[in-house]
């Protein structure tokens, strides 16, 4: 053996890439990427390798190379060295270690750098279950699907530099494919935003795009917010559609989630008058698909933890049904005060439900089963005794259970007139009836003769509560527009409808 080559294996380096002496005195270099370890296809991405002030050489290598990747000299103060990929492939992708020499010969290698490339598939889906709200420290199941069969997906929470949670595709009967994450107990301490992947077995380290993000909103137990329309909860497509989310808490952010959706809308509040907060969400011009049940939130600028929900909210889009409906009154349209008058909406077409609304009522529509007879279904809205508070302009509409938001298109509009009373406003009373039984109660039920029904008095509508119903009624009455105390009644003994607030 030549004197020189004796040398050269003495200070660790052969003849061979792969052949070094044992770790010497120095630690093992630490390797990182920045912007981080996930790049997407075509972007930048800088590997650092740190070692020690002794290093007089840094080198790179990847998992299945026969070859050092790279070999760069340190930067001053010579205790790392920076290795650039100008473009991400997927021929980058994959497991890269790092070591360095010295005057002891080489270090034993890094940790392990796992380099992904994404964007290489189509994005998966990514949802819920059941919806992105969850109560404060509660759990909930994070779903990714896509409707080819990929072999894995991978779920990435922001700011958290835990590896990402990988789970085997399972295949549903439909033909799609899915991963059920659980995730909780969701604490408002931080932000939860996910976003969900793909990949096959045999390219483990190229994935697909990533999913639209998924923001989970953990609700409190702080002063539920009000959510009311200024519109009203009956529109047609085109027209324009402002719900308004206010306290008296004075909120600093606000949240409006539809019931179905994955994801919702953020505002920051504001202070029309001291003591109270607000925040307006404009949604139109509105389409079918913004018919459903909205509930708002809010929040404080220095919490992560948003308050209980308001209560629900439904818009209801007309002129999604082409079968017509019509709207009579019985005995006529013009009644003395005292006297019983029944609104009756009939149709040719099937209708599952239909709805009576008053213009410029702040309840929620009037909702009957509907009835077949004389070749027609039909429904009776029957109002007793009347008082000045009945008058005004009424319509009806048909639904579908099926799609209880959809409506068809209004009947024509019936004015009912209310005379032989005292010259007073026609204009409805304020607050909620004095008595609950003469709010809506199913035919039959005491408190009422058989076949009547009185509508409930509108209130006058008010800033906070334009959009809320009077409280305290009965079969079904809800508070704030909403639909949580509804109450199927049903089919009556004596071909009554059975009586629902709103829709379902």
């Amino acid at each position: 053996m030549t004197p020189a080559l004796t040398a050269l294996l003495c200070l660790g380096l052969s003849l061979g890439p792969r052949t070094r002496v044992q770790a010497g005195p120095f630690p093992k270099p630490t390797l990182w990427a920045e912007p981080g370890s996930v790049i997407s296809w075509g972007s930048p991405v800088t590997i650092w390798c740190q070692g020690s002030l002794e290093a007089q050489e840094y080198q790179l290598d990847k998992e299945g190379s026969p070859e050092p990747l790279d070999r760069n000299n340190p930067l001053e103060p010579k205790n790392k060295a920076r290795f650039s990929i100008p473009s991400m492939t997927q021929h980058h992708a994959g497991r890269y270690r790092c070591h360095y020499y010295s005057s002891a010969g080489w270090s034993e290698p890094s940790d392990p750098l796992e380099l992904v490339m994404t964007g290489f598939y189509n994005k998966p889906t990514l949802s819920a279950l059941p919806s992105p709200v969850v109560a404060s420290g509660g759990n909930m199941t994070l779903r990714c699907g896509s409707q080819k069969g990929y072999h894995h997906f991978v779920l990435m929470k922001e700011g958290e530099h835990q590896l990402p949670r990988t789970l085997d595709s399972q295949q549903l009967h439909s033909g799609g494919f899915q991963a059920l994450f659980p995730v909780g107990p969701v604490t408002p301490s931080h932000r939860w935003r996910f976003t969900c992947y793909y990949y096959y077995t045999n390219t483990p380290r190229v994935w697909s795009h990533p999913s639209d993000p998924l923001e989970i909103l953990p609700s409190g137990v702080s002063r539920k917010p009000s959510l009311l329309t200024l519109q009203g909860p009956v529109l047609a497509p085109g027209q324009s559609l402002t719900l308004q989310c206010g306290s008296d808490v004075g909120y600093d952010r606000f949240v409006l989630y539809k019931e179905g959706e994955r994801d919702f809308l953020q505002r920051p509040g504001q202070q029309p008058q001291a003591g109270l907060s607000q925040a307006n969400f404009t949604l139109g011009p509105v389409s079918p698909s913004h018919g459903g049940q909205y509930r708002c939130y809010g929040a404080h600028n220095l919490s992560s933890e948003w308050s209980a929900p308001s209560d629900p909210l439904n818009i209801l889009m007309a002129g999604q049904i082409y079968d017509t409906v019509s709207l009579s009154a019985q005995p006529g349209p013009t009644v003395a005060s005292g006297e019983n008058v029944t609104l009756l909406c009939q149709s040719r077409g099937y209708f599952d439900t239909f709805l009576l609304t008053k213009e410029g009522a702040a309840h929620p529509p009037l909702r009957l089963r509907s009835m077949y007879g004389a070749h027609k279904y039909q429904a009776e809205f029957p109002m007793s005794p009347v008082t000045s508070a009945h008058a005004g302009t009424y319509r009806c509409y048909g639904s579908y259970s099926s799609n209880p938001h959809l409506l068809s298109f209004p009947s024509e509009p019936l004015e009912l007139m209310v005379s032989g009373h005292s010259g007073g406003s026609s204009l409805p009373p304020t607050g909620p009836p004095s008595t609950p039984g003469e709010s809506l109660r199913p035919r039959g039920e005491r408190g009422l003769p058989q076949g009547s029904l009185s509508l409930p008095k509108d209130p006058t509508p008010l800033p906070s509560r334009t959009g809320l119903c009077p409280r305290g009624s009965e079969a079904g009455l809800v508070k704030s527009g909403g639909f949580k105390a509804e109450r199927d009644v049903g089919a009556q003994p004596g071909g009554g409808a059975g009586l629902m607030w709103g829709a379902r």
